[in-house]
């Protein structure tokens, strides 16, 4: 990857797609310094120099939004994959609280401190009108940022993702057994239009992040789908192997 820029701002690094975000970041060519803002402690990088990832230590989460002007070198573009489960956050309202209170504080910061390029991590199938409240809030929050008119507002919406998880979803392990063994037989047809590899998910977004950063699109608001994720996302791998 190329990228004319001198640095970005991640959250969510910790997790599951988050992570595969700040692996991406970490293989850009021109070497930006990436503003990994997290809970706790960040293992040491094991291919980038310790310069590129600054790590912004804040065990208070309601704390973050006031640190964007304090970043060094100021980020052009800020990416999002933060988001929790009613189980670790103990309740809907908790969870709420981070997946849409949370982001949607990030981004109005991180738009105020100048940042262009906003990339966000939400989902497929999400709707205003869903009857259930987790697609219900994240249709809710993509809606609340794109109000915020940032130049260039990237949503990243992938289907089930596959990848190890640190925390247990019994709802979702099924299918991802069932996604993995389809893989194994054809990544091109049988898996790419339900679920998508996370470190390919995590590529795409880089790789959307930087197309708009370089100017190669036009202003607005792009929606990175399951079929754009897979272009993307596979495009990167082959570019950066």
């Amino acid at each position: 990857m190329t990228a004319n820029t001198n640095a970005v701002a991640l959250v969510g690094c910790t997790g599951l797609v988050g992570s595969q975000i700040l692996a991406a970041l970490q293989g850009v060519s021109k070497k930006p310094t990436i503003h990994a803002i997290a809970r706790r402690e960040l293992p040491s990088p094991s291919s980038s120099p310790p310069s590129t990832v600054k790590a912004v230590v804040e065990a208070d989460s309601s704390k973050w939004p006031r640190l964007f002007n304090g970043l060094t070198p100021p980020p052009k573009a800020f990416l999002s994959a933060l988001g929790t489960t009613r189980g670790q956050a103990g309740s809907f309202e908790a969870q709420r609280a981070i997946d849409y209170d949370l982001n949607l504080s990030l981004a109005r910061a991180a738009k105020e401190s100048g940042v262009e390029t906003y990339v966000l991590i939400s989902s497929a199938g999400v709707s205003t009108t869903a009857p259930f409240p987790y697609p219900k809030m994240k249709a809710e929050l993509e809606e609340a940022i794109k109000g915020l008119d940032f130049p260039y507002t990237v949503i990243v919406k992938p289907g089930l993702l596959v990848g190890k998880r640190s925390d247990t979803r019994l709802a979702e392990a099924p299918l991802r057994y069932i996604a993995k063994g389809m893989g194994l037989v054809s990544k091109t047809w049988l898996t790419d239009w339900w679920a998508q590899d996370v470190d390919v998910i995590g590529r795409a977004a880089v790789g959307a992040g930087i197309e708009c950063m370089e100017g190669r699109r036009e202003k607005g608001i792009w929606i990175v789908d399951q079929k754009e994720i897979i272009r993307i996302g596979r495009k990167e791998s082959k570019d950066n192997p």
